[in-house]
Formats: structure tokens, sequence, C-alpha cells
């Protein structure tokens, strides 16, 4: 199965809070906030919702290929990417701009207060699917995530266009998108991530009920944090998975897009939706044991065992056969 990763990639700036931004938040004067927060560490890390999603797939062991806009300070980004399974030999390089920058401050209660710039991933406009697959040949699905949001909707047009099976996520755009780019995105989508208030804020930007959302996709795949996920179609299918117990939580950012990588991987490999959600949520589970959203590590037995230990021998045994060993 020949898959596209089109979206975001980036350099996550990593801070930690050690304390509540609840506590700095005065109720009846929420219209006008100035906050300041002494930070107590700070990572360098690398990042973007593409590059995360391509990331997971390559280290299980699949081919993706990269489809986004980067900076001038590329190159050691992209033998990282190489290196771990990814195509990048069609991204396409800005000559002016750097890469994407993404700052977050995490509190004592995994809750982020985030800033994105988006430099070289402005120029993703300019990315043509077409040409790509007479290089690489036809994709049997475009996974289109939060980049500029031009290219989101262009991609979606294209793959609608030409019969291709894409998988909308908007997230992180959801803020900056209205109700007609939503509409346009997600409509004829063969899957749709979200996580829970996402969907609160696409129904309300769009007008659309939560059914109405639901008949424009095939599948809709909600991410519930802690208590996992849903896949859920009009037709009726409805799947509740829960995460493994983590080992520890040190950092929330990226295990959505980790979800996203576990979940197409077992796609690719002809997995049941219920095999493909917790695939998703134990590579998620290991992106918060760390610092960073590419710094987990594991190997194909320890991954086998630990899923078995989540979900049981017989699940694990299905995708045992898949695991890079």
């Amino acid at each position: 199965m020949k898959i596209a990763v089109a979206g975001s990639v980036g350099l996550d700036h990593l801070m930690t809070f050690s304390g509540k931004f609840t506590d700095s938040l005065v109720a009846g004067s929420l219209e006008k906030v100035s906050l300041s927060f002494l930070v107590d560490s700070l990572d360098v890390r690398r990042g973007g919702c593409a590059a995360n999603i391509a990331f997971g797939m390559g280290v299980l062991g699949l081919n993706p290929v990269l489809v986004a806009a980067v900076g001038k300070d590329w190159p050691d980004y992209e033998a990282w990417l190489s290196r771990h399974g990814v195509d990048t030999s069609h991204v396409l390089v800005s000559e002016k701009l750097y890469t994407a920058h993404f700052m977050v401050t995490t509190d004592d209660d995994l809750n982020q207060i985030a800033s994105f710039f988006p430099g070289a991933m402005s120029e993703a406009r300019n990315i043509e699917l077409g040409p790509i697959m007479e290089k690489t040949g036809r994709f049997d699905m475009v996974v289109i995530s939060p980049d500029d949001p031009e290219a989101m909707l262009h991609h979606s047009d294209v793959c609608r266009q030409s019969g291709i099976a894409f998988a909308a996520d908007p997230s992180q755009q959801m803020a900056r998108m209205n109700g007609d780019e939503i509409k346009q995105l997600i409509d004829g989508a063969a899957y749709l991530f979200m996580n829970e208030y996402e969907l609160a804020l696409a129904m309300q930007k769009t007008g659309w009920s939560d059914e109405e959302i639901l008949n424009r996709v095939k599948i809709r795949v909600i991410t519930l944090g802690s208590k996992g996920a849903k896949v859920e179609s009009s037709t009726g299918e409805l799947v509740v998975v829960g995460c493994p117990q983590e080992n520890s939580k040190i950092d929330p950012t990226g295990v959505g897009d980790s979800f996203r990588s576990g979940f197409i991987a077992g796609l690719a490999w002809g997995l049941s939706h219920e095999r493909c959600a917790q695939l998703g949520a134990l590579i998620a589970t290991y992106v918060i044991e760390t610092t960073g959203t590419q710094e987990y590590r594991f190997t194909g037995d320890e991954f086998v065992e630990r899923f078995a230990l989540a979900y049981g021998e017989g699940a694990a045994a299905e995708i045992s056969a898949h695991i890079k060993k």
C-alpha cells in the first residue's frame, strides 16, 4: 500500500511549567488575558505533524512518502527521517525560508499553550501531487495532516477528482479554517481524524450536526485522550479501544500524530479497525513517556509483548508478523 503523508515539518520548542495554567486565570477577566510563565526547561526537538506521522510509520517498517515544504535548514532533519524509513525525495525545499517552528508550554496537568510559526510551510500550496505520483506511482491513500490551509484543500480536491482515498486530519488548523473550508476538506474523506474538542469545533463552524459530519465520511476516528479512541461509521460500525498503561507521563506533544501513524500502518497491513486503533494507542503511549515526538524507541519483540499485555495474546498474534523485528 503506497501512502503519502502531507503536512507540516517543524522544530518543536518544548517548555515545562511547574504549576497549573488554570491557577493564573481569573474568572470574569478572560476577555483581557496577559500572562507570562517562567518555565523550568526547554528542549528543541524534531516535530511537525506530517513528519511525526511519517516517522512513526517508518519505525513500524513502512516507507511513507513525505509531502511537505521545508526550509533551507532541512539537511540534518532529512537525514534523520530517511534513516528511519521515510521517503523524503519529494519534499519542497524553500530557497529563502526556514523550517516551521512550534513553541509549546506544558503544565503539571499536561495542559498546553502553544504557538506555531509556519515559515517554509507557507510554500506547501505550491506542491502538486500529480508530478510526485508520476515518479512514485499512484498513491493508495493520502494523509492530509495540518499544513498550509490552501495546500490541505488542494490536496483533498485532487484526491476526490482522482478517486484516491484520503484521510483528513485538520487538528491544529481547525482554529484557523472557516466552516466552508472545513467542509471542503473533510467531505468524502475515507477517514476523518479528530479529538472530541475538534469535533465540537467542527460542528460549531460548519453548522453540521454530529450525524451530518459522520455521514460525510466513510470512517470517523475520535481520539479520547487517556480514555483511548473510538472508530465509527454511518453504517453502524463502532469500535472503542482503551490505552495501554503508561510507565510515566512526560510530555503529551505529538501523541495524536503518533496515534495516526499506528492506525494508518494497521490499514496498510489490512488489519481491522480495532487493531489499527490499538496500534495507534500503543505508539501514542510510547510518545507520552518521552520528551519529544520522535524520541521513542522499542524493539519489535518489546512492542509485541507490550501489545499482548494491553490487548491480549490473540491481538498480539495478529500484528506480530507485520512488526519490524
